[in-house]
């Protein structure tokens, strides 16, 4: 007779373990849900005031002239981890605003303290708000869903980003 392999109950709590890694990180994973990218979308536009230098559209086409020109969002070709990071420490001396309020308080952000931007004779510019890790997530979640990578805008885009035929979507032809 053939002996019979019974693993140990270390190697099935690993394996159990390792599963539920695997589940939750899958879970972590999934598409964002559409009250995650609505959410996006309102701190884009009002709390980050985004759309004040990016556009509406997240073109680049500012709101207001005053303001700095934004990155053409639709056309960027950052990583969401990436673009997260951009979010969190903005880009000194190139207007973007740091949103996370710590953000050159410890070397978080690209290893940098405010002393080294600085010394390094550099600016920051400062934000309309702060915003936590999770609003974060969720602008990269909204601008990921309806802005990077979807092409120049058009009517049934503007609608889709608005979820009707608003006013703005007036300019593109049908």
């Amino acid at each position: 007779m053939s002996k019979r392999f019974l693993p140990s109950r270390s190697i099935v709590a690993s394996l159990t373990f390792a599963g539920s890694i695997l589940v939750s990180s899958l879970a972590l994973a999934q598409a964002p849900s559409a009250d995650d990218i609505n959410a996006g979308a309102r701190i884009f536009r009002q709390k980050g005031n985004c759309q004040t230098c990016h556009g509406w559209a997240g073109d680049g086409r500012k709101m207001d002239t005053q303001m700095p020109d934004g990155a053409n969002l639709r056309e960027t070709t950052l990583e969401r981890d990436d673009l997260i990071m951009t979010i969190k420490c903005g880009r000194p001396d190139n207007s973007m605003p740091a949103f996370d309020k710590l953000a050159y308080s410890d070397g978080r952000c690209y290893g940098m303290k405010m002393a080294d931007i600085q010394k390094a004779g550099m600016t920051l510019t400062e934000p309309p708000a702060t915003l936590s890790v999770r609003e974060m997530e969720l602008v990269a979640d909204f601008l990921y869903a309806k802005i990077i990578g979807k092409g120049p805008m058009d009517h049934a885009k503007c609608i889709e980003l608005f979820g009707s035929d608003v006013a703005a979507c007036k300019e593109f032809p049908n």
